[in-house]
């Protein structure tokens, strides 16, 4: 029996090593190439031959990298925090009250997550562009936010009803707190778990997303991170340079990296949110 455990370890182990030796086989191609000259990019395949760091100062030049990762930065945190703020307030109502409003609502945002944001793109479009607002950063941040809710605000709902007990409001009632200031002063802190896993899940799709920007930023000082990468997009007369494209996504994505690697902690609590209960 024990032998039998063994080998299951080993099979198992094996399995695990074989996935992410898959799973980062990509990457280390994408790196590798990325450090490597234009007459080296022949041979994919050959790992970290000859390293040469003229592609990053390429990309670094061609991307104009310090304004784009600022309007990333800018994207992303203002679309998050706003998110983080109107989800939490919305999902508290609907996590304590059962009145017919709030039953209302829940149903309103279930039909948020059934509809996807991009079926209803053109329209949106058509009304932004009607009132002089559909070009720029506010118009993406604008569908960042509605696209973000549903998803954030049950996800919210759920973590307020399964693990912040109405017990410890219960004070605050007697001493003639409002609703929302128990919300502010006692429930908010405690999501922390839900707010990490919001920020996970919505600001990676938010820093990586090309289509709202694509479609709302015209102006060239205003394009964030993925979008300055069509840059990099040749045609028949210039050929694209793969090892400056690579190093484009390498310096697109660093930032995330660098931000997981500072708060991972956070991170993996709140990716395990609703796992574990009380």
């Amino acid at each position: 029996m024990k032998l039998r455990q063994r080998i299951g370890h080993v099979w198992m182990n094996a399995a695990i090593l074989a996935t992410i030796v898959i799973s980062l086989f990509p990457l280390l191609i994408v790196l590798s190439s990325s450090l490597r000259a234009p007459r080296d990019s022949a041979s994919p395949l050959q790992l970290f031959a000859r390293i040469d760091l003229g592609s990053y100062k390429v990309a670094f030049k061609n991307m104009d990298y310090p304004v784009a990762l600022g309007n990333s930065i800018l994207l992303t945190s203002v679309s998050v925090v706003a998110i983080v703020l109107l989800a939490a307030a919305a999902a508290y109502p609907m996590a304590r009250l059962r009145t017919r409003t709030s039953n209302f609502f829940s149903m309103f945002f279930l039909s948020g997550l059934v509809v996807a944001g991009q079926m209803a793109l053109i329209p949106i479009y058509t009304v932004m562009h009607s009132l002089h607002v559909s070009n720029g950063q506010l118009a993406s941040i604008f569908m960042f936010v509605t696209c973000s809710l549903p998803f954030s605000t049950f996800l919210y709902t759920g973590f307020i009803r399964s693990s912040v007990p109405y017990e410890l409001e219960e004070s605050a009632v007697m001493d003639g707190a409002s609703l929302w200031r128990r919300f502010w002063v006692i429930v908010f802190p405690l999501l922390l778990p839900a707010t990490t896993a919001v920020v996970i899940t919505q600001g990676v799709w938010i820093w990586n997303d090309f289509l709202y920007p694509l479609v709302f930023i015209s102006q060239h000082d205003a394009k964030p991170l993925p979008l300055v990468m069509i840059r990099f997009l040749g045609d028949r007369e210039n050929p694209t340079q793969w090892n400056q494209l690579f190093a484009a996504c390498v310096l697109t994505t660093l930032p995330l990296m660098l931000a997981f690697s500072v708060m991972q902690k956070y991170f993996i609590g709140g990716l395990t949110v609703g796992a574990v209960k009380g």
